[in-house]
């Protein structure tokens, strides 16, 4: 029994769902195998080869997989695919484009953001906004899962992983890569930040959420929004967070403005510390939150910062 890890990488540097992801695959136990998939990729792998658990890398070092196309990947893990038993993608938007494709191909069930591993074939995932949470039993021959970061700690380095090229699937013609426009920011990325200050409704307009900059800056934060914030064009789309956005626990979260619907708390309630600021005692906020502030966010954002001056 041997488990296959797609990792997410952008040839110099592996993306940290990955990490979480090998965690997830060494408790399904047997090898742990992460297969690289670029073009010049030579950084992520000499990354991979130092994280722990596991015990070899495959390479894939092609032109056509250098801006990890999902017709392309999907097709070279296919190829690997029967020699292991369970393959992993992290589940993010990388991982979600690939993992459905190759459980078609392969004809069994994909399953889907597991947060625990409870056996080889038993695995859990929350359902329902997160609300509850379903324990899945997987009868097929391979397992093509995805795994939701939060639910796993980053794997450590100290590793020494065998290295093995293969030889690379044609490539698949179906897409050809365009452009791509990256969002630049001198903050942490949102979902590996360990502090992130969101807004929500409640700060009115877009030119309101430079009242939370200051306090961003000063506990070095990553930006968050809640997805009415972001639909009111209050924030950009990349800092959404929530079941439709981006899914986030980290050290510190401080909603501000944020009433609390369902579809927010999914993505944010897995948080260590949560702080939350809001004029309405009875938010919904408050009923998840560690700490909270009744009162105008307005006056109570700058006493805050002014206090980690």
């Amino acid at each position: 029994m041997t488990t296959l890890v797609l990792a997410e990488h952008d040839n110099a540097s592996v993306k940290g769902g990955t990490l979480n992801t090998i965690t997830a695959a060494t408790q399904c136990g047997g090898e742990v195998h992460v297969l690289i998939a670029g073009w010049n990729c030579g950084p992520a792998v000499e990354a991979v080869c130092r994280v722990a658990g596991v015990s070899k890398v495959i390479v894939v070092d092609a032109p056509h997989f250098a801006d990890g196309l999902a017709e392309n990947v999907a097709e070279q893990v296919i190829a690997l695919a029967g020699n292991y038993s369970h393959i992993l993608a992290p589940a993010t938007a990388y991982g979600k484009n690939i993992a459905p494709r190759v459980a078609a191909r392969l004809d069994v069930g994909q399953i889907s953001e597991i947060t625990r591993v409870d056996a080889y074939d038993t695995f859990e995932r929350p359902i329902y906004a997160g609300n509850a949470v379903a324990t899945v039993q997987s009868t097929d021959p391979i397992k093509v899962i995805t795994v939701r970061a939060t639910g796993f700690d980053a794997a450590a380095v100290g590793g020494n992983a065998a290295v093995e090229t293969i030889a690379a699937v044609a490539d698949s013609g179906k897409s050809v890569f365009i452009s791509r426009e990256l969002a630049k920011s001198d903050r942490p990325e949102l979902t590996a930040a360990k502090v992130v200050v969101s807004g929500g409704r409640g700060m009115g307009s877009s030119e309101s959420f430079n009242v939370l900059a200051p306090l961003a800056d000063k506990l070095g934060a990553a930006m968050g929004a809640s997805r009415a914030a972001v639909d009111a064009g209050y924030a950009p789309n990349n800092w959404q967070v929530g079941q439709t956005g981006k899914i986030v626990a980290p050290s510190l979260y401080i909603a501000v403005g944020i009433s609390g619907a369902i579809q927010h708390l999914a993505g944010m309630k897995d948080s260590k510390v949560i702080v939350a600021i809001n004029k309405d005692p009875e938010a919904p906020i408050f009923s998840v939150a560690d700490y909270g502030i009744v009162g105008d966010l307005f006056e109570l954002v700058p006493q805050l910062v002014a206090q980690l001056e």
